[in-house]
C-alpha cells in the first residue's frame, strides 16, 4: 500500500503507559485463547470486564517514557496514514447522504490501556470499544498476524484496521446496538449469527474503503487485494477453530467462515455501494436473517 497519503491527527500514542500491569497468569495458552476469543466476535466489553482491572496508568498522573525502535515508529505512521484514508473515504460517502461523519479515535498502546469498554491488554489484539468511539491496537498484533496467522503485508495491517472502523460506521448507524440488543433476547445459536452478520459487515466496508481509497488515490499496489483476502480467511472460525481444537462448530461461529469473510470483502471491494454491505433493515429481518 502507498505510504505518501496525509497523516491523521485523530491517533492517541499511548505506547509505553500500560505496561504489563493487569497481566493474565496462565501463560501463553491463555493468550491465545484471548486472542481466538476477540478475532471470534466476542463482546469487547463483556471480555474486558472479565480482567482484574490493576490500573495500568501511573497514579501521580506522569507519562512513562519509551524509547521505540525504527521500525515500530514506521509501523506507528503507517497506522495513521490507514486511518487518515478511511476518513477520507467515510467522510464523503456520509456527505452524500446528507450526514456528518463522526471520525473515530485509534489508540495505540502497549502491554495495556484502559478503555471505555474496561481494560484492554495487548493479548486480545484489536478491537472497537462502541461507548467511546475508539479503535484499540497494540502493534505487536501485526507481528502475530504475520508470525501465528500466517498473514503478512501491510495491507493485511490496513485490513484490521478498516474492519473495525467497519464496526464504528455500524455504531453511527445504530446497527451495533441493534444487534447486541436482539443478541440478548434470544437463544446463543441465533445470537452467534446475529454476530456473524455483523462482522461480515464490517468486512464487507472494509472492502468498500479500499474500493474508494484505490479509485480516488490509487493506494492499492500489486497483492495488496491478496494480502487482505488472506488475513480474513486465516481468521475465519473455521480456520481458527480447527487450528486451536481440530474440529469446526459452525452454530458457534460469531464472525464467519473463512470464505464468507473473504466473499464478505470482495462484495464491498467489487461494488463500493455501501448499500450493497447491507445485512437487515429490522428487528424482524435481523432474526430471520439469522435463523
Amino acid at each position: 500500500m502507498r505510504r505518501d497519503g496525509r497523516r491523521s491527527t485523530n491517533v492517541e500514542d499511548k505506547r509505553g503507559i500500560g505496561g504489563s500491569k493487569g497481566v493474565i497468569g496462565g501463560g501463553i495458552g491463555v493468550i491465545v485463547v484471548v486472542v481466538i476469543a476477540l478475532l471470534l466476535g466476542a463482546d469487547p466489553s463483556a471480555v474486558l470486564s472479565s480482567v482484574t482491572e490493576q490500573g495500568g496508568y501511573p497514579s501521580d498522573g506522569t507519562v512513562p517514557t519509551a524509547t521505540f525502535s525504527a521500525e515500530e515508529n514506521e509501523m506507528a505512521d503507517f497506522v495513521s496514514i490507514v486511518l487518515a484514508d478511511t476518513e477520507d473515504t467515510w467522510n464523503p460517502i456520509f456527505r452524500s447522504q446528507k450526514r456528518n461523519y463522526t471520525e473515530p479515535k485509534l489508540v495505540l498502546f502497549s502491554g495495556g490501556v484502559q478503555s471505555a469498554c474496561g481494560y484492554a491488554q495487548s493479548a486480545m489484539g484489536p478491537f472497537y470499544c462502541p461507548a467511546d468511539q475508539k479503535v484499540y491496537i497494540d502493534l505487536s498484533f501485526y507481528q502475530s498476524l504475520k508470525d501465528q496467522y500466517g498473514a503478512p503485508g501491510d495491507f493485511a495491517q490496513a485490513y484490521v484496521i478498516a474492519h473495525e472502523v467497519g464496526h464504528h460506521i455500524q455504531n453511527l448507524d445504530g446497527k451495533l446496538s441493534q444487534i447486541q440488543r436482539l443478541q440478548g433476547q434470544t437463544d446463543e445459536t441465533t445470537a452467534n449469527r446475529l454476530s456473524v452478520m455483523l462482522e461480515l459487515q464490517a468486512d464487507c466496508y472494509a472492502g468498500l474503503w479500499a474500493h474508494h481509497a484505490n479509485r480516488a488515490r490509487g493506494v492499492v499496489e500489486p497483492g495488496d487485494i491478496d494480502e487482505a483476502l488472506n488475513a480474513a480467511s486465516k481468521i475465519g472460525d473455521d480456520t481458527l477453530q480447527k487450528q486451536a481444537q481440530g474440529y469446526v462448530v459452525p452454530d458457534s461461529f460469531t464472525h464467519g467462515s473463512s470464505a464468507q469473510r473473504k466473499q464478505a470483502f470482495m462484495t464491498g471491494y467489487q461494488s463500493g455501494d455501501v448499500a450493497a454491505c447491507a445485512i437487515c433493515t429490522s428487528d424482524t429481518s435481523c432474526l430471520a436473517a439469522a435463523q
